[in-house]
């Protein structure tokens, strides 16, 4: 991919198409090239979230895979007291469902270039960022905080794969517990609820002075349906006895019909032959 064209005067910031600011950094001190990091305010006003405040947030782009979020918290850390860093292989949403799982349970993540969601204490850290001079290169691996790269990085998190068991049992430990409480709590919740939304037989929920009547829950709803069900078979039932008594009053009168036919034929009979006295 052919290299952006980038006007900018000395000691001035350099700023592309699309509102993003150039930061030139390079490895360490001794590097001859150097990387570029596209940086902005993050202004997302879909997300709602308190994660990423939108006038302390800060998007960077083409984040190398050998920066980690320890290392961006450094080199970011000259503009101002950093809150937060958050690394993501795509940018969107941040993710607050579910419990905080341990590195042990998570899946490995993906190497390659990242994107970053810096969150500082203050508005200004944010506008001093954006103001710094492309000219002015910011070093990644200093002696003070050095970053691995390469084989010796490779090395280090084959190391930081083996866990003690002593320390792999307090991690299960602690998330089994954490665990439980959340399953108290869920049970103490529908518990709660089943005996605030106690239904009579017609389906009413008895609301107590000082309570709001909540949603139904789950089990709620079922016995509700349940209900509808047997409702709808005895109605079912009581259009078939219907039914029958219909037909049944039916029958009756064409046989009423049929003797009446009967009847009458026999007293025309009766008339022919003289032998019919009514009085």
């Amino acid at each position: 991919m052919a290299p952006l064209k980038k006007k900018h005067a000395g000691g001035q910031p350099c700023i592309i198409p699309g509102g993003f600011t150039v930061l030139s950094l390079q490895f360490d001190s001794n590097s001859s090239t150097h990387h570029e990091l596209f940086i902005k305010e993050h202004k997302v006003r879909a997300e709602k979230t308190s994660n990423r405040p939108l006038d302390r947030t800060l998007f960077v782009l083409n984040i190398p895979p050998y920066c980690s979020e320890g290392a961006i918290r450094e080199l970011f850390s000259q503009f101002g007291n950093i809150q937060s860093v958050e690394l993501r292989d795509h940018p969107g949403s941040s993710q607050e469902s579910g419990p905080t799982l341990s590195k042990v349970f998570r899946p490995a993540t993906k190497q390659g270039f990242k994107v970053g969601y810096i969150v500082f204490s203050n508005s200004s850290s944010v506008s001093a960022a954006k103001k710094h001079p492309y000219d002015s290169r910011l070093v990644i691996s200093t002696e003070k905080h050095p970053v691995r790269a390469g084989v010796q990085k490779w090395i280090q998190k084959y190391k930081e794969a083996f866990i003690q068991p002593d320390q792999l049992q307090k991690i299960v430990d602690s998330f089994m517990e954490g665990h439980d409480k959340r399953k108290e709590e869920e049970e103490e919740r529908l518990k709660k609820e089943a005996e605030q939304q106690q239904e009579d037989e017609e389906g009413w929920v008895k609301v107590t002075k000082g309570q709001k009547a909540r949603p139904h829950s789950e089990a709620a709803n079922k016995r509700t349906l349940q209900k509808e069900m047997r409702k709808t078979k005895r109605k079912e039932l009581l259009n078939f006895y219907t039914w029958q008594h219909r037909n049944t009053q039916k029958e009756h009168i064409a046989e009423l019909r049929k003797k009446f036919e009967e009847d009458k034929q026999r007293i025309a009979l009766l008339r022919a032959q003289r032998k019919f006295k009514p009085y």
